[in-house]
């Protein structure tokens, strides 16, 4: 409850990408469990991912017209400006209508009308920024919110203003910490006995990926007791389903993964893009990584967070233009094949984590509110 007795209400604006909308949900869910009888609300567009999964998650989810600015001058432009007037009405409503004791803005074009509606009807803003090169609206943000999240050290230098600046790292979900690896084996219908190799490339899948590891897969029979998961997406998993019969060792290929925490339970080495939720998630498990960026990320963002664990000797990186099947090979067979290289990468990895970014978001949430902490989730 707040100081003035009414029930707590939480406002969250995440959408577009899995990367704003997942760290979203990870915190709603931290503070579900801290305040059981607040209210979480999701604020987001009814052509983003959110729309799919914060209703799945269990979360309550309003929409506005915020739409993305194209990069050349036309009708889309129009039409953005457009939307970004009507959104701007829209939040303003949304905030009379609901009265939240804190706004959470993760980035996109849906934080931008959210956080600024809030400012000027004096609710406190928090920004929570995922990768280490800042989105243009979180930048933006920074000028006027209350407190600006940030995961990586090096994102500092691109935001004008520091004092409101923590350094607290990605939210994640408690089920990712607390997998049985056995079960998780189980589960997944794998050999305990055999080191597992997952690959993935995001729900859709990835498509350079997805061709260097076709490519690949004939060269990892040097490996004599490996196994792989392998994500591709829906578009093509027959294709990839194709490319791995007749082999020597099991490859399982899914079009998606459900249960992400189990196959990171089980992973030795995982081969992915760098996003700031999975860079955030492997460092959680502890998952050595060959890390392919996504070359037409934002302003590079992905590489620079692939750096963040390249050079703390956590991860190895393919750029995506280099990326072929004998190179994925030849570093996959290198790592598979290096037992206390892989051991050393998976703790590096987990010294870079920040595994309780979800639960000190909560106390600045509750700073803002004027609200007491719960007690400590058992």
């Amino acid at each position: 409850m707040s100081d003035s007795g009414a029930p707590l209400r939480l406002l969250i604006a995440a959408g577009g990408t899995g990367g704003h909308v997942y760290p979203g949900i990870a915190l709603a869910e931290e503070w579900r469990r801290s305040h059981p009888e607040s209210d979480v609300v999701f604020v987001g567009t009814v052509r983003g991912l959110e729309a799919t999964v914060v209703p799945r998650a269990g979360f309550a989810l309003r929409t506005i017209a915020a739409r993305g600015f194209p990069r050349r001058p036309g009708l889309g432009l129009l039409r953005a400006l457009g939307a970004a007037a009507a959104s701007l009405v829209q939040a303003a409503s949304l905030l009379k209508e609901l009265k939240p004791n804190v706004v959470v803005v993760t980035g996109g074009y849906v934080s931008g009308p959210i956080g600024l509606m809030a400012k000027l009807a004096r609710i406190p803003v928090l920004v929570q920024e995922q990768n280490s090169v800042p989105g243009a609206t979180n930048r933006w943000l920074n000028l006027i919110a209350d407190e600006v999240h940030i995961s990586f050290v090096e994102s500092r230098s691109y935001f004008r203003r520091r004092n409101n600046l923590k350094v607290t790292g990605n939210p994640i979900r408690r089920s990712l910490l607390r997998q049985d690896r056995t079960s998780a084996y189980e589960s997944l219908r794998l050999d305990p006995t055999r080191k597992t190799l997952l690959v993935f490339g995001g729900s859709r899948g990835a498509a350079s990926i997805n061709r260097a590891f076709a490519e690949a897969l004939p060269r990892l029979h040097r490996v004599s007791n490996i196994q792989v998961v392998w994500q591709t997406g829906q578009e093509e998993e027959d294709a990839m389903r194709a490319k791995a019969t007749g082999l020597p060792f099991p490859v399982r290929v899914l079009a998606y993964l459900d249960a992400m925490e189990k196959a990171y339970a089980v992973a030795d080495l995982a081969v992915c893009r760098a996003g700031a939720m999975t860079i955030a998630e492997l460092t959680a498990c502890g998952v050595p990584s060959i890390l392919v960026p996504y070359p037409h990320a934002t302003h590079d963002h992905q590489t620079q967070n692939a750096r963040g664990l390249t050079e703390r000797g956590a991860a190895e990186m393919i750029a995506d233009a280099e990326l072929n099947g004998a190179e994925l090979a030849k570093r996959v067979l290198g790592l598979l094949t290096d037992e206390s290289r892989l051991r050393r990468m998976g703790r590096n990895a987990r010294a870079f984590a920040r595994t309780n970014a979800a639960e000190r978001l909560v106390a600045s949430i509750e700073s803002l509110a004027h609200v007491e902490a719960a007690e400590p989730a058992r």
